[in-house]
């Protein structure tokens, strides 16, 4: 395994700016947009350190707190939403592997999820179960060599490439979130199977997709979560989940508004500079003060999970208030630019569409709006 180039907070930021605009902006014009993983730009990313940023030296990671991962995720959904979710989610499974399973088992795959040479994924949504993770159907079946899992997952980043996913089952049917666990699957073994069913049109560059275990052996030391600890487990780590995505809300938009107005300051609009009128100006003002509320409350989050302290409410608070203020002010930014904003050298289309599905990943608006509400009423 290669040493990263750098461990440093600030160095390792000002990487990621360069390689958002020298590099993931220039290609993804080229192609004219994100339409499928882009394993060679992942690699590119990964080969700066950004795929490792979390992990301790001695796993070969760059041993930086949960803020910086959050903050190099926003610069690099700058690019592309679906991007950069991939990336981060390739290095959430190699920390959970690092943290929870015996140094020589993580082994097995870390070094080629921190390179990308193999992506990662986290599996708990199914057909018929996806708010409702205490109604998963996949079962685990224990016996004296290991374990046998059988079912499906629909509607999971990264499962059209993933080779090492992290996925919850159910041992014990009819026990809910007391029976569930989580075991480290390695999708080049017999009885896994991917489907070929695609995400939907929006959703390519997050490499949304399905797979089945059918008869998936597991060995006992890849038990990652066992019963009774891996359903609290999955909620503290969907806390990160919410948090990240809100951080890249705000890239998404913080990228567009300084697209947006460096057009208005240069286009030409009957005798004066666009930014020279001013029903232009006031909706990039308006994009800017929900964004700064919004990046306060994720702010408050990642100090939170960097001090292991309760985030919950502060997690679901900031993911409600990023993805609002990108749902609602990229559409408005696009509209400023004109139809200059459609051109595939600039981002803007892919992040109007990302700011939708961002509502839907890792809990809905509506789902987290009952949970804030719940925690002010258990603080009365």
């Amino acid at each position: 395994m290669t040493a990263p180039p750098t461990a440093d907070r600030a160095s390792l930021l000002a990487t990621a700016r360069d390689f958002v605009d020298r590099t993931a902006l220039p290609r993804l014009a080229q192609s004219a947009g994100a339409d499928t993983l882009d394993r060679d730009l992942l690699s590119a990313a990964a080969g700066l350190g950004l795929a490792r940023i979390q992990l301790p030296p001695a796993c070969g990671g760059l041993g930086l707190d949960f803020s910086t991962k959050a903050e190099v995720a926003a610069l690099l959904a700058q690019a592309d939403f679906g991007f950069a979710l991939s990336l981060i989610n390739t290095q959430g499974v190699a920390w959970t592997l690092q943290r929870w399973l015996p140094p020589e088992v993580a082994a097995r795959w870390l070094p080629d999820l921190l390179s990308t040479r193999r992506l990662g994924c986290t599996a708990l949504t199914e057909p018929g179960a996806g708010s409702d993770f205490g109604a998963i159907a996949t079962r685990a079946v224990r016996d004296a060599d290991g374990w046998t899992l059988s079912g499906s997952k629909a509607w999971i980043i990264n499962a059209v490439q993933a080779e090492v996913l992290v996925v919850y089952v159910q041992t014990e049917p009819g026990s809910g979130p007391r029976g569930i666990a989580g075991f480290v699957v390695d999708a080049s073994r017999p009885g896994f199977r991917r489907s070929a069913e695609p995400g939907g049109a929006w959703t390519g560059s997050m490499g949304v997709g399905a797979f089945s275990l059918e008869g998936y052996r597991a060995r006992q030391d890849e038990l990652l979560h066992p019963p009774g600890l891996a359903f609290r487990r999955a909620m503290e780590s969907i806390n990160g989940a919410r948090t990240y995505v809100a951080a890249m809300c705000c890239g998404m938009l913080e990228g567009a508004l300084r697209i947006v107005l460096a057009h208005g300051l240069e286009r030409q609009s009957f005798g004066q500079p666009l930014a020279g009128h001013q029903g232009w100006r006031w909706p990039l003002a308006e994009a800017e003060i929900d964004l700064n509320a919004a990046r306060a409350l994720v702010r408050q989050a990642c100090e939170a999970i960097d001090a292991q302290a309760p985030a919950e409410k502060l997690a679901a608070q900031c993911k409600v208030a990023a993805t609002r203020a990108a749902a609602t002010h990229l559409p408005r930014l696009l509209h400023a630019m004109g139809a200059a904003g459609l051109h595939p050298r600039w981002p803007l289309t892919r992040h109007v569409q990302a700011a939708q599905l961002a509502q839907l990943v890792d809990g809905s608006t509506e789902m987290l709006l009952e949970r804030i509400f719940n925690a002010m009423r258990a603080g009365l």
